[in-house]
């Protein structure tokens, strides 16, 4: 039986999505909450491979179970096996057996959130950037306006990145000021390893205005890391929705 569960998680606790030697990941501990209430090992795939700090407010994962579990009990056993760890599935539903999260999804949503005030985080520390310069959110979704369709985006590509090719084409990149708060929303159907994060980071310098649009265009076009801003932190970024056709 494959269920399909949607996840959130506070990233900071966390090494990332994938299982890895180095820390926790949160898929480590999906997997390990599936053998303390099934007795089974198996895999739960994601939709997005979340980096170290980075948050999801509904990540989409699937599993593989022997038996046909009541989708509420596997919502809430898994839920009991993973405490105390700030990670909750929200729901699980029955799954076609075809469906795969990561290689079924059409569309990921990210958010980053920009904190532009002169005092420091209190409560909300490790949840979004602080920036206290002010930064000119319109000025900044004119210049995120360059970014928007089919592109070679090496320049906002970590070094790491193991994708075959640095083309991706992006729906979204909105920019809009709600109080203190700078939220940028990004839509595409996959991304390159930062991309979001140095497109924030490069956006940051036009917000300052130390760049222009036009800046922005050139370090596109140049194709080169090093002519792009600089990678903003994991504190600030959220995967907030995964799209499936039908």
């Amino acid at each position: 039986m494959r269920f399909r569960l949607t996840i959130e998680y506070d990233g900071r606790g966390f090494v990332g999505w994938q299982r890895q030697d180095n820390g926790l990941g949160v898929q480590q501990v999906l997997e390990d909450a599936v053998t303390a209430f099934s007795g089974e090992s198996a895999t739960v795939y994601g939709a997005g491979r979340t980096d170290t700090g980075v948050h999801a407010l509904a990540q989409v994962a699937h599993v593989d179970l022997a038996r046909d579990w009541p989708a509420d009990t596997v919502r809430d056993a898994l839920n009991a096996h993973c405490r105390p760890h700030a990670l909750s599935v929200l729901a699980a539903a029955p799954a076609a057996a075809d469906f795969h999260a990561r290689f079924s999804a059409t569309e990921r949503r990210y958010e980053y959130r920009i904190a532009n005030r002169r005092a420091p985080l209190a409560l909300e520390r490790g949840r979004a950037w602080w920036v206290p310069a002010p930064l000119d959110a319109e000025r900044m979704a004119e210049a995120a306006g360059v970014l928007v369709g089919h592109h070679d985006f090496t320049t906002f590509r970590a070094s790491e990145c193991q994708a075959k090719s640095a083309e991706k084409t992006l729906d979204e990149l909105s920019v809009q000021r709600l109080g203190d708060d700078i939220i940028f929303t990004v839509r595409a159907r996959s991304f390159l390893h930062h991309q979001v994060r140095n497109m924030v980071g490069t956006l940051r310098r036009v917000g300052e205005g130390k760049w222009t649009k036009a800046h922005v265009k050139a370090a596109l076009d140049a194709r080169d890391r090093r002519e792009g801003g600089e990678t903003a932190p994991a504190d600030g970024l959220y995967l907030v929705g995964v799209r499936y056709d039908g």
